[in-house]
């Protein structure tokens, strides 16, 4: 017993829905994290950029502050004029009221002297850092710079250098901003929006998971099914939902192929069966024939080697239609060709007529050209003569014909028998199978209805059965007149 059929599946086949489902978990959380990433990404230099811009236009508004202050060369305090550098540039610091992570700062011949009052939250780092004053403490012209101070970081600053006529000394002015505190509201701001993008990320891999499992839901269904089905047992299916989506449609479809593997099957089958049982029936015969024979009486081995060659004679009878059926399906079947169908009707009337004792009659002709194989039209005609010969007695009508009916060509035989049941009408197109309507039993093997089946199909076609137990039945071949012209006016 397999492993299936005990139900210990192997591994890698249980794991299999879970892996899709796995892989389908990580492509969505692959894009949602990517897409969070980018979106706090460029939110936070979006922030970043704007805060930047923000502390340069103030570090030039406090320039121009400056100017203002000291252009008149005024103390405007005292109205006196300016004695000294000092002045200046105390005057102008203590003018400008410092924001929260600014600075104001004053350097006279290098060395630092004064700075600004300091909001309680401002870091004071620049006032002791000689490196910040040697950066900026001579300078000769504006400079707009950064500087990585160790404690707070990066420093936004903008160095005015400030003389006085009279005086040698040389000063300084410099506004500067702690860059990396000023952006601590934007840095926290993007910690909060990762932390909510984080839950939300966990809430979205549960529903996404409890999703994709409905989804796959078919699927798993599918290799259920599958697993499910045996050579002895076709008839399980896959469950639909009905939502009208791609996977109910790849079910329907995979439902839809499981009718027809199990109808071709169930066929094959049958087919099989009855084809043994026919088989069978022929070497019976024969070998009961050649067990009993004397084999001293001349006239008795004469008999049986005429029943022997009788039979072996409907044994290759029945083997070459049942060839004929299987190579109907393949495309060299057909050989077609422009035809003449009033001749073609003409010519099998003529061949039928020497089938039996029967009134023959030619019912109508279509005066068309089409393209068709005319061999296996006249061979299903034949054969739905003879079977009519069979169901009908000497002197009854037998009816041959043809006519084109909205681009469809019909041939019939019609006859006067018994009929057919509309029971039967379905089963006696089947192989091997014959109609139990009274008349001269057929001795093939219930194959000719079955050709003439195969013959109208091969065409793009179909057969037609009219018929009413009692009032004989007609039998009509109809296939399309590709090609078909009017041949001349009837």
């Amino acid at each position: 017993m397999s492993a299936a059929d005990t139900g210990a599946r192997p591994f890698w086949r249980r794991t299999l829905p879970s892996a899709a489902r796995t892989r389908i978990l990580g492509w969505v959380l692959l894009l949602v994290m990517t897409a969070l990433g980018i979106v706090t990404f460029v939110t936070w230099r979006l922030f970043v950029s704007a805060i930047d811009a923000r502390m340069d236009a103030a570090l030039r508004l406090e320039v121009e502050e400056f100017e203002d202050v000291t252009a008149s060369g005024v103390n405007p305090r005292t109205g006196q004029p300016f004695t000294s550098v000092e002045e200046v540039i105390s005057e102008a610091i203590a003018y400008n009221i410092a924001r929260p992570n600014e600075q104001f700062l004053g350097y006279v011949d290098g060395q630092f002297y004064i700075q600004s009052r300091q909001q309680p939250e401002t870091p004071d780092v620049l006032a002791g850092d000689e490196a910040f004053a040697d950066l900026v403490g001579s300078v000769t012209e504006p400079v707009e710079g950064r500087y990585e101070q160790p404690e707070v970081g990066q420093v936004r600053y903008l160095a005015i250098p400030v003389t006085l006529a009279g005086d040698p000394s040389r000063g300084v002015i410099v506004a500067a901003f702690l860059g990396d505190a000023e952006r601590a509201d934007a840095d926290e701001a993007i910690r909060l929006m990762l932390a909510v993008g984080a839950a939300t990320l966990l809430v979205a891999t549960a529903a996404a998971w409890l999703v994709a499992g409905r989804i796959l839901r078919p699927l798993h269904d599918v290799a259920e099914t599958a697993r499910s089905i045996t050579d002895s047992d076709l008839s399980k299916r896959i469950p639909t939902r009905a939502n009208g989506d791609e996977l109910d449609d790849l079910v329907g479809t995979i439902n839809r192929m499981l009718d027809r593997v199990e109808s071709g099957v169930s066929a094959q089958r049958r087919f099989i069966d009855d084809a043994g049982h026919e088989l069978r029936t022929p070497i019976t015969i024969v070998r009961g024939h050649l067990e009993v024979q004397d084999p001293n009486d001349p006239d008795d081995i004469n008999a049986t080697a005429a029943l022997v060659d009788d039979e072996l004679e409907r044994m290759n009878r029945m083997v070459s239609d049942l060839l004929l059926l299987a190579r109907s399906e393949q495309p060299e079947f057909l050989q077609t060709r422009p035809v003449d169908v009033g001749a073609l009707t003409r010519d099998v009337f003529e061949k039928v007529t020497q089938l039996g004792e029967r009134a023959f009659t030619l019912q109508s002709v279509a005066e068309v050209t089409a393209l068709l194989d005319p061999q296996r039209i006249t061979q299903a005609m034949v054969a739905l003569a003879d079977n009519a010969c069979r169901y009908t007695e000497d002197g009854d009508e037998i009816g041959i014909g043809s006519r084109l009916v909205d681009q469809w060509l019909r041939f019939w035989v019609a006859d006067s028998g018994p009929g057919v049941a509309e029971a039967e009408r379905t089963r006696i197109f089947e192989r091997f199978a014959r109609g139990s309507a009274g008349g001269h039993r057929s001795d093939g093997a219930g194959l000719g209805l079955s050709i003439v089946q195969a013959i109208a199909a091969a065409h793009g076609g179909h057969v037609d059965l009219d018929s009413s137990p009692g009032h004989g039945a007609t039998f009509t071949v109809v296939v399309p007149a590709r090609g078909g012209e009017p041949w001349h006016a009837s």
